[in-house]
């Protein structure tokens, strides 16, 4: 490693008054769900125009939970991406449903909305939509579909926070909304996520869903008409949470600020002259995007050593980088449901060929200048 700090492709930023807030949560007696999360709740709820909001223990569960509330469950199809992390898929498996992969549009790397339909059956029964990087599908498509074939859509919009659509933040419309807040997501309890749905009622499922399925009436009172799970979020996290909230806007401004810096500096080294593709600058369609991650497509095929030579060389210039993400339908588990190379050609090349690169709040400028520089070397010292 270099005589320099090494840079993650992501750090959260935890401030001194929020460290201080969880300090007085632990300190009241009341760590698991109590007040803290019903405020969450409703500033998120106040986020997305009114919408009710539920919050969970992370974002796998929210889709869990979401496919359960929509009653998708056995002999159901799910129609989904295979650039997602593999959760997405697993969740439509756990509802015991089948997950129907279809290939992505090779500029946004989201679902293609013309294979969406084609892959439509009398099975199916849902879309799960993945935003990769924050950025949204086409969402006129994606509903117009749904509705001519009486569809539930459940959003993965994991690491969509803040991301629009003609303007309109994604969860303030739509079916089923399902957000993360992990450590690595633009804002973070640590570990939870949120679901926003369409009523009250839907609201209340929800609730019992997340904790055992369990309704309480009087003093004394309890039943279990449907099983649950235990998806609960507590305090502590909560209080993270709404101090992260608070900041959403100026965590965007200054995303948005780092890829543009991004753009300028690949231009300089001339990465897309050594085979590197980057994201679209400007969307192709109506999406904004909060830039969650920055990504680049590689000339894989013609780098010695693959991608796996370029992450290696960057991690010695103290530049750490990711992948997000390997196709999913090419896992073993899933190749044994059918799924084989070659079915899915353009997520196939983006699994194989996308990097990471670092971006957080807290870089700096400077920083940006020194992923491109490095990633530019490693490409010209190992292409063939």
């Amino acid at each position: 490693m270099p005589d320099v700090d090494p840079l993650p492709f992501t750090r959260p930023s935890i401030d001194a008054d929020t460290i201080a807030a969880v300090g007085a949560v632990l300190a009241s007696g009341w760590i698991t769900s109590g007040p803290r999360v019903l405020e969450f709740e409703a500033a998120l709820s106040r986020l997305f125009d009114g919408r009710p909001v539920r919050a969970l223990a992370n974002g796998t569960a929210t889709l869990e939970v979401a496919l359960r509330a929509a009653g998708i469950g056995p002999g159901d199809e799910v129609i989904t991406t295979p650039v997602t992390w593999v959760a997405t898929a697993n969740v439509i498996v756990a509802v015991g449903a089948r997950p129907v992969f279809v290939d992505v549009d090779p500029r946004t790397r989201n679902m293609d909305p013309a294979a969406t339909e084609a892959a439509i059956t009398p099975r199916t029964r849902a879309i799960l939509p993945v935003y990769l990087a924050g950025l949204p599908m086409a969402m006129d498509e994606l509903y117009r579909i749904a509705r001519a074939h009486g569809l539930r859509v459940v959003e993965d919009a994991a690491q969509a926070i803040d991301s629009r659509w003609h303007g309109r933040r994604i969860g303030s419309f739509g079916d089923l909304v399902s957000f993360s807040f992990q450590a690595n997501k633009n804002i973070t309890c640590a570990e939870g996520g949120c679901l926003v749905v369409n009523s009250e009622a839907e609201a209340e499922r929800v609730e019992r869903l997340r904790l055992q399925g369990v309704v309480r009436s009087g003093a004394d009172g309890m039943d279990v008409e449907t099983p649950g799970g235990k998806f609960n979020l507590t305090d502590i996290n909560a209080t993270i949470g709404l101090h992260q909230l608070a900041r959403l806007a100026e965590v965007t401004r200054r995303r948005g600020a780092l890829a543009e810096l991004y753009f300028d500096a690949a231009a300089r080294f001339e990465l897309e002259s050594l085979g590197v593709e980057l994201p679209e600058r400007l969307s192709p369609t109506a999406a904004t995007t909060n830039w969650h991650m920055f990504q680049v497509l590689l000339p894989a095929a013609r780098l010695n050593g693959g991608r796996a030579a370029v992450m290696n060389a960057m991690r010695a210039d103290g530049i750490l980088t990711g992948v997000h993400y390997p196709a999913v339908h090419l896992f073993s588990f899933y190749r044994g449901q059918g799924w084989r190379d070659g079915m899915l050609p353009h997520a196939e090349r983006v699994g194989r060929s996308i990097l990471t690169l670092p971006l957080f709040p807290a870089m700096r400028d400077g920083d940006v200048e020194r992923v491109c520089a490095s990633l530019a070397n490693a490409c010209r010292s190992l292409l063939s």
